[in-house]
């Protein structure tokens, strides 16, 4: 089990993306319906947060409803609704507390206007902390944000803001939900599944990626250190070799 203290501060990933899987699946190994694992849940997202702040990460994303979750059952979307302002309510003066700024990323245009309300006036009253920012992906999707972005492209082009020679990596970011954060260094999927899930597909071409078996609810800080230490211990060579790393480490 890994402490605080097993990590290398000085190379602690800028920014930390989550897909909180396995909520479902522990309810159901309680006997108890779907919305009882979102409800534990709420712990797991706490101790990530603090365990993030702690460490001076400087960003956090955590998926917390996609575009395909409008699918699911009404009587589970409407709880996880419901859920959303709890814990806004409940963790904001955690977030105060701990300096972190609460921001969103996603189409919340479809989210119920009380549970948006809620989350408006937590954004607010974080705007001015200086340290973690924790982004909510909100029912986003990757497919969603890129669709968004070419609406946003095609229409500047024919303003004649933009032509399709100037398209590039570069001119794209400005569109994307994610323009105001770096990529994820690292990304962390719990619940045992080998996939992104329409997450963040743009932004993690060079992600280090963490899978555990452990299901979301039973997520906690050492479960978190442990992720970052095996971070730690990977090459990243954003495809160069290993020797021109090491080479440029040395020389730095």
């Amino acid at each position: 089990m890994k402490t605080l203290q097993d990590v290398d501060k000085t190379r602690v990933p800028r920014h930390v993306a989550i897909i909180m899987d396995g909520n479902g699946r522990w309810a159901k190994a309680k006997l108890q319906r779907r919305i009882y694992g979102h409800q534990h849940a709420m712990q797991a997202v706490h101790e990530a947060t603090e365990a993030a702040a702690e460490l001076g990460c400087e960003y956090l994303t955590v998926y917390a409803f996609s575009t395909e979750n409008w699918n699911r059952p009404q009587e589970e979307v409407e709880g996880l609704m419901e859920l959303l302002i709890k814990a806004v309510i409940e963790e904001t003066p955690t977030m105060m507390k701990n300096n972190v700024r609460l921001e969103t990323i996603g189409d919340t245009s479809r989210i119920p206007k009380r549970s948006l309300d809620y989350l408006n006036r937590a954004i607010e009253e974080t705007s001015k902390n200086t340290g973690l920012c924790m982004i909510l992906a909100l029912s986003y999707s990757s497919r969603w944000e890129i669709a968004e972005a070419l609406k946003g492209i095609i229409a500047d082009a024919q303003k004649g803001l933009i032509t399709p020679d100037q398209v590039t990596e570069e001119t794209i970011r400005p569109y994307l939900a994610t323009r105001n954060y770096p990529d994820p260094d690292l990304l962390i999927r719990t619940g045992g599944e080998l996939r992104t899930s329409n997450f963040l597909q743009w932004q993690m071409a060079y992600t280090e990626f963490y899978f555990s078996d452990m299901l979301w609810p039973d997520f906690r800080k050492p479960d978190f250190y442990e992720a970052i230490c095996e971070y730690q211990r990977r090459q990243r060579r954003f495809g160069k070799t290993g020797d021109q790393v090491e080479a440029e480490n040395q020389q730095s």
